[in-house]
């Protein structure tokens, strides 16, 4: 048995057949069972990263708490897992705070996030016994104000601050610059907390901050942090989340141990040891313990690999330009081949899912393995070109079970009216 490196699933290897093995199970049989596109997640890839998330920061600080973003993989089997670890929520729609609570989270631990929250979205989350609203405007602040007044209830809320910190990565998902349309800028930070202070339905305990995703260096966290402490004392701070993944193997991303210790030792010298820390890893958490297997379509040898997946299944290379690995998930110690454009089926010339992967001899019926895709895959999956968004399936000891369906036709037009 042959382990694989960092960018798979933890005890992921190639077994005796050649064939790629996640959470003890075959992946070409796991295509044969479930069908392509799919997504496996492996359970014990999950609960472990969970584990030292929440175990890494109690231990540094015992007062604080870990959150799932969970706009990364929004799924309700994710949600009930990451509940069972002891995780808090991050919810950014009112979908997420429904399947947050569909998922077993405690509403008291739910934070609700959003930059254009509406007034039924409000109504909803207090109702429901949200713990804390995240204020991105004073216009939110009303809002909300309103809402809580008509409710008869005092609701906590953090004021979401942009530091004017941006790290490396792309422009789509940096969100801590001065421009940003999250948040209040430093000047504007201390008029919204004078507002919220003297907003009879609100209460304010903290404050938030969120410079962006898939950040590969630690320094961008320790300048967000400095920027916060220079807004007065408050008794929570959110440092947000955005630690970054490895898609590709040359990637080396700082340890979930380091980035923890970092925001911690940053808080404790900039903020004070007595407050109360609250992290809200997602990509992180997700990203890497899950894979997507598709079946080889079509060889144009001139050109592309074409498979039954694309960007309906995988957004974000088309998105963000990101880069993934791809491979064979039936001959996975092959060497040499050709370099290969893995496209997907749909309408676009940009539904491209990795570029210049080196696959030997790629033939029709090959499946086809891209890792890392936990995060923002089965979020952001859609219909494009009428196709059926894929299942959800969960690997563990060698057994797997589906936790969302495959859609089918029918499911295209089962809200038609």
């Amino acid at each position: 048995m042959t382990a694989l490196s960092h960018v798979y699933p933890i005890g992921s290897r190639i077994n005796a057949l050649g064939h790629l093995e996640i959470g003890g199970c075959d992946a070409t049989s796991l295509a044969a069972e479930f069908g392509t596109p799919a997504y496996f997640v492996v359970e014990d890839d999950l609960r472990a990263r969970a584990r030292a998330y929440v175990d890494g920061l109690a231990t540094r600080h015992p007062n604080s708490d870990v959150l799932f973003a969970s706009k990364a993989f929004p799924c309700t089997a994710v949600y009930r897992l990451l509940a069972e670890e002891g995780l808090a929520c991050d919810v950014a729609s009112g979908g997420e705070l429904a399947l947050a609570l569909a998922g077993g989270f405690d509403p008291a631990r739910i934070y609700l996030h959003g930059n254009a929250k509406s007034a039924e979205e409000l109504r909803f989350a207090v109702s429901a016994g949200v713990g804390h609203v995240v204020l991105d405007s004073l216009d939110d602040c009303e809002a909300l104000e309103a809402v809580a007044a008509e409710l008869g209830v005092v609701q906590e809320v953090l004021i979401r601050v942009t530091p004017d910190v941006k790290g490396d990565t792309h422009a789509a998902i940096s969100t801590g610059q001065a421009d940003s349309k999250f948040g209040f800028g430093l000047a504007e930070a201390p008029t919204a907390i004078d507002k919220v202070l003297d907003t009879p339905h609100l209460k304010l305990v903290g404050l938030h901050c969120h410079i962006g995703s898939q950040l590969l260096e630690l320094d961008p966290f320790r300048r967000a942090v400095a920027a916060l402490a220079t807004l007065g004392e408050f008794d929570v701070y959110n440092l947000g989340g955005g630690l970054g993944v490895a898609y590709q193997e040359t990637q080396e991303p700082p340890s979930i141990a380091d980035y923890v210790a970092t925001l911690v030792e940053t808080a404790h010298a900039e903020l004070g040891a007595g407050k109360r820390l609250l992290i809200e890893p997602g990509r992180s958490l997700v990203a890497n313990s899950t894979v997507t297997l598709y079946t080889v379509q079509t060889v144009k040898r001139n050109v592309s690999t074409w498979v039954d997946g694309g960007m309906s299944d995988n957004l974000r290379p088309m998105l963000y330009d990101s880069k993934y690995e791809a491979a064979l998930a039936g001959r996975m110690n092959a060497t040499g081949g050709e370099l290969c454009i893995l496209a997907g089926k749909h309408c676009e010339s940009g539904d491209v899912i990795a570029r210049d992967v080196e696959l030997s001899e790629p033939r029709r019926g090959d499946i086809v393995v891209t890792p890392a895709t936990g995060a923002y895959g089965y979020a952001m999956a859609n219909n494009y070109t009428g196709v059926p968004r894929p299942p959800v399936v969960f690997v563990s000891g060698g057994n797997a079970h589906v936790v969302v369906r495959r859609e089918s036709y029918e499911d295209l037009t089962a809200r038609d009216v």
